[in-house]
């Protein structure tokens, strides 16, 4: 609210403490009402957070009834705006820090460059405890962690095959060869998204100690932007990438 009744001037303050906060008492709300009668007229917002009984006996009538259903549904609908505006400010946060990963992943002009693009960012700016990026191929590079496709499909051939990005409680056996045996028991949650580029390249993933972080049923679109630009970035680095289809 904006506008507050004031006391007038020569109204005396009642003080509680030496140097606390100065309290109007009900005289003073009383007595600046008398002389503004029309101060609701002006200010008719307050009067639906004000509580004003209208009994006639034991009975509420429909008028105040009415009233509290208004009160509440406004309520309702300022933390609903409230919810939605802090998912926005989250989108826009998260939508900042792609847009950067995703420009500097672009400039990059070697593998080294991508890898260590991928990994500073998410661990540094998206606060991810746990990332994975495994390159598929049949001669490992000297950069980053490569693995033979075949043993990438014995072990998370599910993930693969999936199309698409993947959150929630992994199996063991997938943790293990996302995250290594020692990160695998401190992981709770996870996504994981295909770098699936005319070809399979590779696969991120990323890793929450918190179980209902990466929940099945959450968001992975930004995640999935990443993926897609490092499916088409990785192979212009490297000759040793061989399609896994």
């Amino acid at each position: 609210m904006t506008d507050q009744p004031q006391a007038p001037a020569e109204q005396p303050t009642d003080l509680s403490a030496e140097g606390s906060t100065p309290t109007l008492g009900a005289e003073a709300v009383v007595a600046y009402l008398r002389d503004n009668p029309t101060f609701f007229a002006e200010h008719d917002e307050l009067l639906s957070e004000l509580h004003i009984p209208h009994q006639r006996g034991d009975s509420v009538s429909l008028v105040e009834r009415q009233l509290k259903l208004l009160r509440d549904r406004n309520i309702e609908m300022r933390h609903r705006l409230s919810q939605l505006m802090d998912v926005a400010r989250d989108n826009d946060r998260l939508f900042d820090k792609t847009r950067r990963l995703i420009l500097d992943l672009l400039d990059a002009d070697s593998l080294e460059s991508v890898v260590m693009a991928v990994e500073d960012s998410l661990r540094q700016e998206f606060k991810v405890p746990f990332v994975s990026l495994i390159l598929f191929g049949e001669t490992a590079a000297p950069v980053g962690r490569w693995v033979n496709s075949g043993d990438a499909q014995q072990a998370i051939g599910g993930l693969l095959c999936a199309g698409k990005t993947v959150s929630g409680n992994l199996r063991d056996h997938e943790l293990d060869f996302l995250f290594g045996e020692e990160q695998r028991k401190e992981v709770g949650s996870s996504a994981v998204a295909t770098l699936n580029h005319q070809g399979l390249h590779g696969v991120l993933a990323i890793g929450s100690r918190d179980p209902q972080h990466y929940k099945s049923t959450v968001g992975t679109l930004f995640l999935s932007y990443i993926a897609e630009v490092l499916g088409r970035v990785v192979p212009r680095h490297t000759q040793t990438l061989r399609p896994v289809r």
